[in-house]
């Protein structure tokens, strides 16, 4: 009967260990998910500042 206790114990250890990796695996994803979505809010902010330079030299080359 010691045995079976003793293996239902590893397995159950197993699963455990399983769970956590699969759990710590979850981590670096949303950490990437987190850095993907920061990428592109920067990558708005490029576009929305690009824009803003190019409207003001226009305007500066109408008034030169």
């Amino acid at each position: 009967m010691e045995d079976a206790h003793a293996m239902a114990e590893t397995k159950k250890l197993s699963v455990e260990k399983a769970l956590n990796k699969i759990r710590a695996d979850d981590t670096p994803k949303s950490r990437s998910e987190r850095r993907d979505e920061e990428m592109g809010a920067l990558d708005e902010e490029i576009k929305r500042m690009r824009a803003q330079r190019l409207r003001l030299e226009r305007h500066q080359r109408k008034r030169d």
